[in-house]
């Protein structure tokens, strides 16, 4: 069975009370949490906030104790069967689906998403090659060439690196913008999308 991950390399999987059928929670896993799960027979996740493996329980001592894992017939969902050591939310509540929807919500948030930004600041960059308007910065660069985008790469790899050994935590940040920006710039000029970038990434995960 082939499981699909998301752009992230993830996959989502619900945790399920093998006993009782409720629908405990929601998380994601990646290989490396999958793994665990199904060889140490407790349930393990890829926190996204943490950017790590997560040992479901290991704060609470409420661990997921492993009995069944499924997938769906398109092999991107993980159905985990559990048996719970006690609640399962961090709230204290036995399951994360506590609020009931009577009716359409009227409040919605999105999530910004980090790699996402990445994409939308490509398209903008993109709409600027092809628009070239005054007074735009993205626009002098494309002016200037390829040679003078690259150039301004390398200037901000050096500011990058810099910060980053001076640790200066307040303009390593913005330094790290800088160079992907001008690096999204150079890969326009270059007629090349960041898609490629991350396919060559995907290809070195393994």
């Amino acid at each position: 069975m082939e499981i699909k991950l998301n752009e992230q390399g993830l996959a989502p999987a619900i945790a399920q009370d093998i006993n009782t059928g409720q629908v405990l929670m929601l998380g994601y896993v990646n290989p490396g949490s999958l793994k665990r799960t199904l060889e140490g027979g407790q349930v393990w996740f890829y926190s996204r906030s943490r950017e790590d493996l997560w040992h479901k329980g290991e704060m609470s001592g409420n661990y997921l104790n492993l009995k069944e894992v499924w997938a769906d017939c398109d092999g991107d969902t993980i159905l985990l069967k559990v048996q719970p050591d006690g609640p399962t939310c961090h709230t204290g509540e036995v399951s994360c689906f506590f609020h009931r929807l009577e009716e359409a919500p009227q409040d919605f948030t999105t999530a910004e998403g980090g790699p996402r930004i990445l994409d939308e600041l490509f398209a903008l960059i993109k709409d600027r090659q092809q628009a070239r308007p005054e007074g735009s910065y993205t626009t002098r660069l494309f002016n200037e060439g390829t040679a003078r985008i690259a150039q301004k790469v390398i200037e901000e790899a050096g500011e990058t690196a810099i910060a980053a050994v001076q640790a200066d935590k307040e303009s390593l940040p913005k330094e790290v913008a800088d160079l992907l920006y001008h690096t999204l710039v150079l890969l326009a000029a270059s007629g090349m999308t960041p898609q490629e970038v991350w396919q060559e990434l995907r290809r070195r995960r393994h």
